[in-house]
């Protein structure tokens, strides 16, 4: 894959962005809620629907698209493997991490997770659009590797063999609530056996623009969980929505992590996987 000509990290600031605005090389790309899209934006960015973004099955709702799924994904964004693809909602990053995940699972990484989203931009005091730009299509379009995904994916059957076997390490990012069982949002509720619980909006700073906390601070907290990032970590939700901004935080801080994109609506869904209930460990 071509390299990207930005110098851009995986997470990049607004202001890392402005002397950039109109590149024809960059693709901005917007996955907040339709109604503040039409408000406004980032100039040049295009909408994408989260559900681009996955594939329903009727017991998982946040699977990988398939082949043809990611076909369409990459037409829309209408991307060459010479574009840098920089993504934003309005949530703190979980839609935006997830579009971020697709694309490395099809081989493509020349992406950035904008810092805090449109809440940063607009903190900032940074320009707005409410236009709707027309892109001419590019070629070559990016193609799908569809082996770059067992690098970033896990599934149902080698998770389940791994947590049996206490092989991995497992990261539970839903709500106190859904990892106790006290909420269900499948047939069955509580967590995957083993799986530690680190919310995926404590790394978020409410009073700062929705950016993230300073790394350092969520790798402490972490590890004060009992996580080790120098092994594998896999990483879920419930759809693999919140996840999303998981999988971001985990790549930023070096550590080897998978998502399981069946997540909770599979494992929940199922009669025969093992489950945990009860409360927190203090």
């Amino acid at each position: 894959m071509t390299a990207s000509t930005f110098n851009f990290g995986l997470l990049i600031e607004a202001e890392d962005l402005v002397p950039h605005l109109g590149n024809e090389k960059l693709r901005i790309i917007d996955l907040s809620r339709r109604s503040v899209y039409d408000q406004l934006h980032i100039p040049h960015a295009l909408h994408v629907q989260p559900k681009l973004l996955v594939r329903q099955d009727e017991q998982a709702m946040g699977l990988l698209p398939d082949q043809a799924g990611l076909e369409q994904l990459i037409a829309y964004l209408n991307i060459t493997p010479e574009h840098h693809v920089v993504v934003y909602d309005d949530e703190g990053g979980a839609w935006a991490g997830r579009l971020i995940w697709n694309l490395h699972c099809l081989g493509f990484e020349n992406t950035s997770l904008l810092n805090g989203g449109i809440h940063a931009w607009l903190g900032a005091g940074l320009p707005t659009s409410s236009d709707v730009e027309q892109f001419a299509p590019v070629s070559p379009l990016v193609t799908v590797d569809v082996q770059a995904r067992e690098q970033y994916q896990t599934t149902y059957e080698t998770l389940l063999e791994q947590v049996q076997q206490q092989q991995v390490q497992v990261w539970d990012c839903r709500t106190e609530d859904e990892y106790t069982g006290l909420r269900l949002a499948a047939r069955r509720g509580g967590h995957i056996p083993g799986a530690r619980h680190f919310e995926w909006s404590t790394a978020l700073n409410r009073q700062n623009h929705l950016k993230l906390h300073p790394l350092e601070r969520t790798q402490q907290r972490l590890e004060q969980l009992g996580f080790n990032l120098n092994e594998p970590v896999v990483v879920y939700c419930q759809s693999h929505h919140r996840s999303g901004l998981a999988y971001i935080l985990g790549r930023l801080l070096g550590w080897n992590i998978q998502a399981y994109d069946g997540a909770w609506s599979e494992w929940g869904n199922r009669l025969d996987s093992p489950v945990i209930t009860g409360e927190l460990p203090s």
